[in-house]
């Protein structure tokens, strides 16, 4: 889309997942989209014109991606939860960027019942066309982005939810109590957790392996 249609949709609060923006290009209109878009915290990044070029050639120097699905927030989930007389179980990605991983842990979040899945708005992939179609069943479960997930979980915590971190050096699941309100951080497809979103774990599980794979992708 071009730059009208692009501050038509960050003055009307579409969901933008990102703002590309050519390298040199923060004069004047498009300025003002980008000053706009920050302060609705959508992750804009400047790129060579040549990228841009690649992806759509009449461009105006900048192009929006806009997310195929609506996003909720962790008040909805937890409403949710209040609503079916169960307690909060929530699913939290950390650093997720292959939209099919997204999908597929969407949709299994869906089938286990869980109230809704938390990801963070930047180094990470959202509900992009791709992990929509991956989740296939994507509009059943909530998902809520949020600018910092160490403070999220923080918040979770208060809200009297147990942050669990599923990591390969954790204790085994079987053995593991995850009855009550929960909180299941799932770390990135190479690097797994973070440190400090680890650090904000109350507890680590891991899932034992039995075959020659020792990971689930994330």
């Amino acid at each position: 889309m071009g730059r009208n249609p692009i501050r038509e949709a960050v003055k009307n609060g579409r969901e933008l997942e990102r703002i590309l923006v050519q390298r040199g290009e923060l004069s004047g209109s498009a300025g003002e989209i980008v000053a706009k878009a920050r302060e609705r915290h959508i992750v804009v990044q400047e790129v060579d014109k040549a990228r841009l070029d690649a992806i759509y050639p009449n461009h105006q120097g900048m192009i929006a991606y806009a997310s195929a699905a609506s996003y909720s927030t962790v008040d909805d989930m937890f409403a949710d939860a209040d609503a079916k007389g169960e307690k909060p179980f929530l699913i939290v990605l950390d650093g997720i960027t292959d939209p099919h991983n997204l999908g597929a842990i969407i949709r299994t979040a869906e089938c286990v019942g869980a109230h809704g899945v938390i990801i963070q708005q930047r180094r990470s992939v959202g509900l992009t066309p791709a992990a929509v179609k991956a989740a296939a069943g994507a509009e059943y479960m909530k998902v809520a982005k949020v600018v910092n997930i160490t403070r999220t979980l923080a918040e979770l915590k208060e809200r009297g939810v147990w942050v669990i971190g599923a990591d390969m050096d954790g204790q085994k699941l079987s053995e593991t109590d995850l009855t009550g309100a929960t909180a299941l951080v799932i770390g990135a497809e190479g690097e797994g957790i973070s440190r400090l979103v680890k650090d904000e774990c109350d507890l680590t599980v891991a899932l034992p392996m039995r075959g020659h794979i020792d990971s689930l992708n994330a």
